[in-house]
């Protein structure tokens, strides 16, 4: 019954988990955690790692609970942490990569294509691309982050990250249209 009336008032939850009290930072923490390891995990291939780099996140999320100003949502704060800590992770691991030359950017996309993908296999397409298209991919097309944020965040030049969208939009209509012909029949 405790736990039920926590859930009625999120800001009294975190008014409580932000004075250190374990079981309103518990329930935060099993409201938000499926979302945010799938936030994790679209940055992030293994899932074992995209789990760490959420529990970090969580640690700093409690620690830095009382800056928190209740402006915007508190989801979408937490989002904002999780998807730095998986950039800090995969910048500690050197897996970023950003192709300097800039392409030439068509703002016409070819978004119409039929498709009978499962989840599980565009999440597969995604993890197949350079870690530097993904990581901008994901941030523009899924958290809807602008070219400007993405390029602050990434310290990469806003024609960087046009240029690494652009080319990671590419491969995934190559990679979906191999998978429909071959996988599905032809459309």
């Amino acid at each position: 019954m405790k736990v039920i009336q926590l859930h009625k008032n999120e800001s009294k939850l975190i008014q409580r988990a932000a004075k250190q009290n374990r079981e309103a930072q518990h329930v935060l923490y099993e409201l938000h955690a499926p979302k945010m390891l799938s936030v994790c995990r679209y940055y992030i291939k293994d899932v074992h790692q995209a789990e760490e780099v959420m529990l970090n996140g969580f640690f700093k999320v409690f620690k830095y609970l009382k800056s928190f100003k209740g402006e915007g949502s508190f989801e979408g704060w937490i989002r904002r942490i999780m998807v730095r800590e998986a950039i800090s992770y995969l910048r500690q691991k050197k897996n970023i990569e950003f192709a300097t030359e800039d392409a030439y950017i068509e703002h016409d996309y070819d978004n119409n294509i039929k498709s009978n993908i499962e989840v599980a296999e565009i999440q597969q397409l995604i993890d197949s691309l350079p870690e530097g298209y993904k990581i901008v991919f994901v941030m523009y097309a899924i958290e809807g982050y602008k070219h400007h944020e993405i390029a602050e965040l990434l310290k990469i030049s806003e024609g960087t990250s046009k240029s690494q969208l652009f080319k990671a939009r590419k491969m995934l209509q190559k990679k979906i249209k191999e998978l429909n012909s071959t996988g599905y029949g032809s459309n």
